[in-house]
Formats: structure tokens, sequence, C-alpha cells
């Protein structure tokens, strides 16, 4: 493993980490706020990235992608457990736990930024930047405004099983909710086509890159 692959494991992997935990117990929070606590129960509703932890999705694609020298880190955690017959108005609070993971990456996002304008307006860019400490803190805030935006983006898709899905599902008729559901036992499949053919990302980088240019915008800092 060279140098530079290692410098980028240890830069991305840990923004990676608490992105998808924030996104996970967000899922959990909500849910238990909504009156269902299986998560609660099993212990999801954590930070812990251990608890989260996907071995294909949180270990193998983000070790695979980091070996192919493309710098770029992805990954996903196993899904918080969530039993919507707890919730009070099922449909619609399924929809808010569903919501709750890509807005916590948000406002994850928004928070860094935050933290990147202090350390900006304290030690100043020049001083950062030749900081053998600070320097890689930075780069680690940067990845992590990142690739929150890209995990609250690509969750919000409507295909089955990203949160985007059980969102529409419940702003539609129940009617129109279970025709939308049809498609659930081939969301896997058209998500990974999509991916593969790299359609996916056409529709989500300009989406992507509209937040960016907002959240850059309004903090002043360069991303």
């Amino acid at each position: 493993m060279s140098s530079d692959l290692l410098l980028r494991i240890i830069i991305q992997l840990p923004p990676l980490m608490l992105a998808i935990s924030v996104h996970e117990m967000a899922h959990g929070y909500v849910a238990m706020k909504r009156g269902d606590y299986t998560a609660q129960m099993l212990g999801r509703v954590t930070l812990n990235p251990i608890k989260h932890i996907d071995p294909v999705g949180t270990v193998l694609v983000p070790l695979m992608l980091a070996l192919s020298g493309t710098g770029i880190l992805f990954g996903w955690a196993k899904p918080v457990p969530v039993s919507p017959m707890n919730f009070k108005s099922p449909r619609k609070d399924n929809a808010i736990v569903s919501l709750a993971g890509p807005a916590s990456n948000l406002l994850l996002a928004m928070a860094l930024a935050l933290i990147f304008r202090i350390l900006l307006w304290v030690p100043g860019y020049s001083a950062i930047m030749s900081s053998p400490v600070l320097k890689p803190l930075v780069l680690m805030i940067v990845f992590g405004i990142q690739i929150s935006v890209v995990l609250c983006v690509f969750n919000l898709f409507p295909i089955h099983p990203l949160d985007g899905s059980h969102i529409v599902q419940g702003l539609l008729s129940p009617h129109q909710a279970m025709v939308y559901s049809r498609h659930e036992r081939y969301g896997f499949i058209i998500l990974v086509v999509l991916l593969v053919t790299g359609i996916l990302w056409r529709i989500i980088v300009p989406f992507y890159a509209l937040i960016i240019s907002l959240i850059s915008g309004i903090f002043s800092i360069p991303l």
C-alpha cells in the first residue's frame, strides 16, 4: 500500500464513518420519537460506527474504491430496523423517519462547514495549509462536507431501498403508494444498473454541486 493511498484512507475514512453513523442514528432517533423503539432496543441509536457496520457497504466497497485509485470513497451501513406499525400514522411517520437520514447529513455538512469557517477565521488559510496538524484536519472536514452532501442527495433518490422511495410512498395516496411499491422487488437491480452505467451520478451531480455551492457561499469557504 502506497503512502498516498494510506494517507487518503486516513483522511477520508473517519468522516465517511461519521456521516454514515449520523445518518443511521437519525433514523433510529426519529423512529423512537415517533413511537417505534426497535432501533433503540438493538443499540442503533448511537454514533458508535461499530453498531452500523455492514461488511460489504462499510468495509469491502470503501476498501475496493480506495485500492482502485479513483480518489473516491463511498459506502453505506446496515439499515436501521424500523417497524412502521408502531407509529400512530405509519405511512406519514415512516416518511418522516426516512427523511431524517438525508436531513441529518445536510445538517452535518453545515456543522462541519461552520467549523471550517472558524478555523479559517482563527489561524487563517495560509497557517492551516502550512500546519502538519491542521491541514489534514481541514482535509477531513472538507471531505466530511462532501460525503455528507453525497449521502444526502443519493439517499433521496426515489428507488427502493433508498430513503427517497419511502418518502415518496408517504406522499402518495394509499392506492398510488401500493402501485409504486410494486417496483421494490426490482429496486436494488435498478439501482445497480443506474450506478454501473453512470446514469445515477449524472442525475445526482447537479444537485450535489448546487448544495456544495450554496454551503460554500453561505460560509465563505473553499470547497
